[in-house]
């Protein structure tokens, strides 16, 4: 067991309240945001609190725990593992490879000396119908890349335009602090985290055969980070650039995308008419160093990695997130949590008149007094524009967090 481990106190907060109780606390997100990484923090802290609990932990990605396929094999292997008369804690680390593993923790929880923890990285591992076959008796809990914060604390580095320019480039995966931060090595291990993700939880789980349509789908979707789309208009670029393709394709695929963490889907918000407008979303990604590895971290994608990453840390903040839509203007971010809204507007600078007016103009047209942000690549020293806040990247990388960040 390791004991350097550096605590992501905002999840290991969520998990603690539960922790003995009766329910399958769930860990879903992308393959390496560190998923594992929290199953073993708690692992220390049972053990830290209960000198006699048992731990029972299956790896689904070590070989050594390859003879667990089906529900029946998981079910048997825990019980064949627990002692009686103690508290057996069980720790299960990419479930969604043993199949129809719902049946197995459905069975598991009718017994009280199982404490239930699981990790999986697809977004349906707790659909309407299985968390409805576990009878509500299962939270979720959705673990993303490093916030920037947590990226200086894992690469012990101080906050400064250099660390946040790695932050953008390299992303928040949590192994990067055991590599050193140059583009040859990083980049390369961050291809091979792709590979994995769509080979095995795209590609194989989804018996895909059009695999260089799935390639180009992503390098369209890295290349157009921000940008208004629907499955039509996508598949109809698509076609212009001789890729053939339809919209059920691009739709389905986007989806096995979404599904897999590695990207996310936002819908757009009529704010006036307070609706989900049916056509029009965008997509961003779960970890920018993906991105990067897979076409680049280009000079002239700064405006494209500023709104990707304010989205990211909105999401890690806890909030709902949507694209405003108010009348024919666009607010880049409607964000909810708790009955309580934002608004945000990303811009590179707002150096020019004009862009002062776009940004902050738009964001007083909307009607009401929720707070309302401009977010920029500038270090600007001030403090609002009739009652508009403006802050830098780095400024707004340090609001909405909680004290467990």
């Amino acid at each position: 067991m390791k004991k350097d481990l550096i605590y992501r106190k905002r999840y290991l907060e969520r998990v603690r309240p539960f922790i003995g109780k009766s329910l399958i606390k769930v860990f879903t997100g992308q393959r390496r945001v560190g998923k594992s990484y929290l199953l073993f923090q708690i692992m220390q802290e049972v053990q830290a609190s209960d000198s006699q609990a048992h731990i029972i932990y299956i790896n689904k990605e070590d070989l050594a725990f390859s003879h667990i396929k089906t529900a029946q094999d998981l079910a048997e292997f825990v019980l064949i593992e627990k002692k009686s008369g103690k508290k057996n804690y069980v720790f299960i680390d990419e479930i969604q490879e043993i199949s129809e593993f719902e049946t197995a923790l459905r069975s598991l929880l009718l017994d009280d000396e199982l404490d239930l923890y699981c990790t999986g990285s697809n977004a349906h591992l707790l659909s309407r119908d299985i968390a409805g076959s576990l009878s509500g008796r299962a939270i979720e809990i959705n673990v993303h890349s490093l916030s920037y914060f947590e990226f200086l604390e894992f690469m012990r580095l101080e906050d400064s335009d250099k660390a946040m320019s790695q932050f953008l480039k390299y992303g928040g995966l949590p192994y990067l602090k055991d590599l050193p931060l140059q583009d040859n090595i990083v980049f390369e291990y961050l291809r091979n985290i792709y590979s994995t993700i769509a080979v095995r939880d795209i590609v194989n789980r989804y018996a895909l055969r059009n695999v260089q349509f799935l390639e180009q789908l992503t390098q369209f979707f890295a290349s157009n980070i921000g940008n208004l789309f629907s499955a039509k208009k996508i598949s109809d670029f698509l076609k212009s650039q001789r890729i053939s393709t339809n919209t059920m394709q691009v739709q389905n695929y986007a989806e096995y995308l979404a599904n897999a963490f590695l990207i996310h889907k936002v819908p757009r918000y009529d704010i006036e008419g307070k609706r989900i407008f049916e056509i029009g979303e965008k997509y961003y990604f779960e970890d920018l160093g993906l991105r990067n590895a897979l076409i680049g971290y280009r000079v002239q994608d700064r405006g494209k990695l500023l709104e990707n990453t304010i989205f990211n840390h909105l999401q890690i903040a806890g909030y709902d997130v949507k694209i405003g839509g108010l009348g024919t203007q666009e607010i880049d971010f409607v964000a909810e949590k708790d009955g309580e809204r934002i608004y945000v507007q990303a811009t590179l600078t707002i150096n020019e008149e004009k862009t002062l007016e776009r940004e902050f103009g738009n964001l007083l047209k909307i009607q009401d007094n929720y707070p309302k942000y401009v977010v920029t690549m500038d270090e600007f020293d001030g403090n609002t524009f009739e009652g508009v806040a403006c802050l830098s990247l780095r400024e707004f990388l340090m609001l909405l967090m909680d004290s467990n960040d």
